[in-house]
């Protein structure tokens, strides 16, 4: 079922059917420029662009483009220089949410913590036994 909601781009009412994020206006004008973009793109001296140059040449806002990548429309694979910033350091990445060098740091603290938490219950297991071991020489 649609939910009434403010176009974050002008201001209007819109249904939201999970669809589109904006209005059917603001939409077409997305539409619009995503098309004028992708034929910048599409000439062969412009493939290498970077997201300044696209932002300068075409005037579409840097949301808009990485919002394109992010959901797939503009592929990285064939535009190499674009991507959308990490969630975590803004870093420009091109899949998932976060880039290559702060998922590698989560995953080393998760192996860290994991090490830890090992540790102190081997500890914990190892007083364990030997309070028990106590008890059953007296």
């Amino acid at each position: 079922m649609a939910e009434l909601r403010d176009c974050p781009t002008c201001g209007e009412f819109f249904n939201y059917t999970g669809v589109r994020d904006v209005c059917g206006k603001c939409a077409m004008n997305e539409e619009k420029m995503y098309e004028e973009v992708f034929r910048f793109l599409r000439r062969r001296e412009n493939r290498a662009a970077t997201i300044e140059r696209i932002v300068e040449v075409t005037g579409v806002t840097e949301s808009l483009l990485h919002k394109w990548v992010r959901k797939g429309r503009l592929q990285p694979a064939l535009f190499p220089n674009l991507g959308y910033p990490c969630d975590n350091c803004g870093k420009l990445t091109n899949k998932g949410k976060l880039c290559e060098s702060c998922a590698s740091n989560i995953q080393n603290d998760l192996a860290t913590f994991e090490a830890v938490t090992e540790f102190r219950e081997s500890i914990v297991e190892k007083d364990r036994a030997t309070y028990l071991a106590d008890r059953k020489r007296r």
